[in-house]
C-alpha cells in the first residue's frame, strides 16, 4: 500500500469515527437525559480501533455452535392473565424507549463476529444495552466484538427466534434495525392477540399451538404441562388460526391427500416420476375415498382432477403421518400429527407442511389426550399399541380443546421479551418478515407435506 493510500484509509476512518461521535452525541440528549439512570449512560469518548488488524486475526474465533433452546422454559401459558400482565409491562418499557427517541440504526451490511475491530460495533453496543442483552454497566465507547458483545448477541438471537451463532450477520442486523416504534406497535399487536385468547375463560385441559414460534403447550389447571417443537404450513400453505375440538387419535392412519395438496404437489410430481406411488404406497381411488381402485398408469397426471381422483396412501412409518393423527374437524381440515421427518425438528424456522402440524414427541402429547380413557391412565400404553402394529381409533370421552395462535412477541415473567419473524406477514411492518438464514439447511422437498 502507497503512503497515499494508507493517509486515504486513515482520513476515511476518522471521518467515519466523526459521525458514531456525532450519533452518539444526538443520541445522548440533554444533561438531564443524561443523568437518567434508566437509560444511557457514561458517554466519554470512543475508542481507537485497530486498523493492522493484527488483533482481529488473533482473537476471532471459529463461528459458535448453535444449541437450540426455543422452548419457553416456564408454566405460564400463553393464554393467561399472568402473560397480558408482562406484556403490559414490556409494553411501557418500549414505550418509554420510544419516548427517548428508540434507539440508531446498525449503518452497513457487513458481518460483524468476535474478535473484530469495527467502527461499528460502538452503535452494536448501545443497540444491545437499549433491550438487555448487554449489561449497562459494559462500555459502548470500544470497537471491540469480545466475549461480552458475543454473548449479548447469542441472548438477542435467542429472543429474536434466529440462530445463535454469536455472529452479527444479515438475519441479525435485519433484526437489530428494527426500529423500537415497529417493536412497540408489535408488542401492543400480540397483547391484542392474546386478550381476545384470554376472553374465552380457560379450559381445565386445552392445547395451544404458537404458529410463528414452532411450538406447541399443553396447558392443565392453568399450568403449561407440555411443550413441544412443531412444524407448520409453509408460505403459500399457511397453518390457519382456529379453535377446534380434539375428539380422537387416530393410530396407524391412512393418509387421505387433500385435494389441494393432490393437484398443486402430487399430479405435477407424477407427470415427472410416474412411479413416484408405487414408492410411497399410495393407491389411486375414483370419485371418493370409499370408489374404486384405479391403474395409476391409466391416467393423464397432466389433466388429473382432484375431484375426480383421489389419493390415499397405506399406514406405515413411510405415511406422511407418521404413526399417529390427531383428529381435530374444522372447515380447514388440518390437523395434528406425527412425522417421518424428524430432523426437521432440529432447525430454528419449522415452516415447512402445506398447513397441518406436526408434533416433536408426538406420543408423550397423545398420552396427555388420553388420560383418562380406560387402559391409558399409566404412562407406556402408546407404545404398547405400536408394538402391535395394528390401527386403532381412540375416541376421546373428555373431548380438547385446541386453538392454533398467530403469536410473534410476547413477555415472559422475568421481564425477558421475545420476538419471532412474522412468518406470515400479519404484522404490518415488511422488515418483521423477510428473514433469510443463508447458514440453514435447504428447506426439504415439497411433496407429500401435511
Amino acid at each position: 500500500m502507497t503512503p497515499l493510500m494508507l493517509f486515504r484509509q486513515r482520513r476515511d476512518a476518522r471521518s467515519l469515527g466523526l459521525v458514531v461521535f456525532a450519533l452518539a452525541a444526538i443520541w445522548s440528549g440533554s444533561s438531564a437525559a443524561a443523568q437518567d439512570g434508566a437509560w444511557w449512560e457514561g458517554i466519554t469518548s470512543f475508542g481507537s480501533p485497530d486498523y493492522s488488524g493484527k488483533r482481529s486475526q488473533a482473537e476471532r474465533t471459529p463461528p459458535r455452535q448453535d444449541t437450540l433452546n426455543d422452548l419457553r422454559p416456564n408454566e405460564v401459558p400463553w393464554r393467561s392473565d399472568e402473560m397480558l400482565v408482562a406484556m403490559e409491562k414490556a409494553i411501557d418499557l418500549y414505550q418509554g424507549i420510544v419516548s427517548k427517541g428508540g434507539w440508531p440504526a446498525i449503518p452497513g451490511n457487513r458481518m460483524m463476529r468476535p474478535g473484530d475491530d469495527d467502527e461499528r460495533v460502538s452503535a452494536l453496543r448501545r443497540r444491545l444495552m437499549a433491550t438487555g442483552e448487554l449489561a449497562r454497566s459494559s462500555s459502548y465507547n470500544d470497537y471491540s466484538f469480545d466475549s461480552d458483545v458475543e454473548q449479548a448477541v447469542v441472548r438477542f438471537q435467542e429472543r429474536n427466534g434466529l440462530r445463535a451463532n454469536g455472529r452479527v450477520d444479515q438475519p441479525t442486523l435485519a433484526a437489530l434495525n428494527i426500529t423500537a416504534e415497529e417493536r412497540l406497535s408489535q408488542l401492543k399487536l400480540n397483547h391484542g392477540r392474546i386478550l381476545e385468547l384470554v376472553q374465552t375463560p380457560p379450559e381445565e385441559r386445552y392445547v395451544l399451538v404458537n404458529v410463528p414460534a414452532f411450538q406447541l403447550e399443553a396447558v392443565e389447571r392453568y399450568q403449561t404441562v407440555l411443550r413441544h417443537r412443531v412444524i407448520v404450513g409453509r408460505n403459500g400453505r399457511e397453518t390457519p388460526t382456529l379453535k377446534a375440538t380434539i375428539r380422537n387419535l387416530n393410530f396407524f392412519p391412512y393418509w387421505r391427500v387433500p385435494d389441494s395438496v393432490a393437484q398443486l404437489d402430487v399430479f405435477p410430481r407424477l407427470v415427472k416420476e410416474p412411479d413416484y406411488l408405487a414408492k410411497e404406497h399410495i393407491r389411486v381411488i375414483s370419485g371418493d375415498f370409499n370408489g374404486p381402485e384405479l391403474d395409476p398408469t391409466s391416467i393423464d397426471w397432466s389433466q388429473a382432477d382432484a375431484k375426480r381422483i383421489k389419493l390415499k396412501q397405506d399406514p406405515g412409518p413411510q405415511n406422511a403421518l407418521g404413526l399417529v393423527r390427531i383428529d381435530m374437524a374444522n372447515e380447514h381440515g388440518v390437523y395434528m400429527h406425527d412425522t417421518p421427518m424428524k430432523p426437521l425438528f432440529q432447525q430454528r424456522a419449522r415452516a415447512f407442511s402445506a398447513g397441518c402440524v406436526r408434533v416433536q414427541d408426538v406420543f408423550e402429547l397423545v398420552e396427555w389426550l388420553a388420560r383418562f380413557e380406560p387402559g391409558w391412565e399409566q404412562p407406556g400404553r402408546a407404545q404398547a399399541v405400536l408394538d402391535q402394529g395394528m390401527a386403532l381409533d381412540v375416541p376421546l370421552s373428555r373431548p380438547i380443546p385446541v386453538y392454533f395462535a398467530y403469536i410473534t412477541a410476547w413477555a415472559e415473567p422475568d421481564g425477558r421479551i421475545e420476538f419471532r419473524p412474522d412468518i406470515y406477514r400479519r404484522d404490518g411492518a415488511v422488515a418483521m418478515a423477510d428473514v433469510f438464514d443463508p447458514d440453514a439447511p435447504p428447506p426439504p422437498s415439497q411433496g407429500l407435506a401435511p
